[in-house]
């Protein structure tokens, strides 16, 4: 586990956890790396918290100091810098976001030249670099100092490119859009207008610090609301970087991501009269979706939490569609990162082509009450590995046996492990969770609380 960097970047409160030095120095480090025979090239963008304007500052500063040109995109998404990225043949893209989190939190995203996450090798270079385990890294000077170029023409660039995708006309369709005051609030508007939906956008009037409040992606009550009472035929929810989404049907019903899986891959494998067609899902996908799967031939498999294990699973066996329940999907024909806003398009491509609501698409996914609890223990590894408690666990799954599971697994950034049980019953997944528990108790794995 990095000390810095997790699955999706160096993420805390901002200049508090992730200060504008750690920006600054990470600025830095990248200009040298990349600074081969000729001068380095990376593309930044940013969401809509306040913070992020600073760290766009302290970043540029940094790898100009260090001799590479830095071409800024301004508020965006992380799809469209992946994107742009790539085509663009850029060293590395940045991306400033906190995505999910709120405002008083932020990130750094990055990515490298095909768009995808950052390479561990390099990751480890920054983080040795932060801890002054390596040399400082020179300066550069006169005609070697790097430049800051306006950019924003790669974000049209990437909305043109997502205009490509869709495969039908939106004309007489009703959306309604909720952007979590983020990086989406232009960006997918300006999409489905194009593409001739009746578009409605909520969450769309970004202050610096209403990110992700009580909307997008995370807070789907509103946009639930918004369709019902303004007759929607669908909505979608995308979180701070638009690198998620999650769906809302026309009776008001929420459409995770396990929801999207089925529903696309159950068109792709009937439109391809595909025999073998693999899904990549993670482990806390429900059993519901399983179910489904099972019952039209779609196979799948699982991964750890996280969509950069996702992304890992289907470059390394070629599959071409995953995701996971909180709506980041990911169209490995289309992308190398989770997208929010070519999601709605492609649920849209489902829900015209065949002709169907929402609602109908996913019918099939019976999702089962799913219950997760995390427990703060002394020692993680110990906890895992207590004879006691993976008596507890066994007992718990083979009394619930294909009606259910438990799972449990240690948080990779807290010293908490989580119980998720999933039963035909919320009881059921209480009972199961609470025996797990109190063994824990017994066994005096749990850190005490004052």
């Amino acid at each position: 586990m990095s000390k810095y960097f997790g699955t999706d970047g160096f993420r805390g409160k901002a200049n508090v956890d992730l200060t504008v030095e750690h920006a600054y120095r990470i600025g830095r480090f990248l200009g040298y790396f990349y600074r081969k025979t000729t001068r380095a090239k990376v593309v930044i963008g940013k969401d809509t918290r306040r913070s992020s304007y600073m760290f766009e500052c302290a970043l540029s500063a940094g790898l100009t100091a260090s001799g590479a040109d830095v071409y800024l995109m301004h508020v965006t998404t992380t799809p469209s810098i992946s994107y742009i990225a790539r085509i663009d043949e850029f060293d590395c893209g940045i991306m400033i976001s906190a995505s999910h989190n709120k405002y008083y939190d932020n990130g750094i995203k990055l990515l490298n030249s095909k768009g995808e996450k950052m390479d561990s090798e390099v990751i480890e270079n920054i983080e040795s670099y932060l801890d002054g385990d390596i040399p400082e890294v020179p300066f550069v000077s006169d005609e070697e100092i790097g430049k800051v170029v306006d950019f924003a023409s790669g974000r049209n660039r990437y909305i043109g490119y997502l205009l490509t995708l869709a495969t039908h006309s939106y004309k007489d369709v009703k959306v309604a859009l909720d952007c979590a005051n983020g990086s989406a609030w232009m960006i997918a508007k300006s999409v489905f207008e194009a593409l001739g939906a009746e578009t409605h956008v909520i969450a769309n009037t970004p202050d610096g610090i209403n990110i992700n409040e009580s909307c997008g992606s995370t807070h789907m009550e509103a946009l639930q609301d918004y369709v019902i009472t303004h007759n929607m035929d669908v909505g979608f929810a995308f979180d701070g970087d638009a690198d998620r989404c999650l769906a809302v049907d026309e009776n008001g019903d929420l459409v995770d991501g396990d929801g999207i899986l089925y529903l696309y891959s159950s068109f792709v494998k009937e439109r391809d009269n595909l025999d073998d067609y693999t899904v990549v899902t993670t482990i806390m996908s429900n059993l519901g979706l399983y179910k489904a799967l099972d019952n039209i031939g779609v196979t799948y498999e699982k991964t750890d939490v996280g969509d950069k294990y996702v992304y890992e699973n289907m470059r390394n066996n070629g599959h071409m569609f995953g995701g996971e329940q909180s709506g980041h999907i990911i169209f490995a024909k289309y992308a190398t990162t989770g997208d929010g806003i070519l999601t709605a398009i492609k649920v849209m491509q489902v829900i015209l082509s065949k002709k169907m609501s929402l609602s109908k698409l996913v019918k099939p996914v019976v999702t089962y009450p799913q219950l997760l609890k995390n427990v703060e223990v002394t020692n993680k590894d110990e906890a895992m590995n207590n004879s006691a408690v993976l008596e507890a666990v066994e007992h718990a799954s083979v009394s619930l046996g294909n009606q259910g599971r438990v799972l449990l697994r240690k948080s990779g950034t807290e010293p908490v492990l989580r119980i998720m049980v999933e039963a035909q019953t919320s009881d059921l997944c209480e009972k199961y969770i609470n025996e797990i528990y109190v063994v824990m108790s017994d066994e005096n794995l749990l850190v005490e609380v004052n």
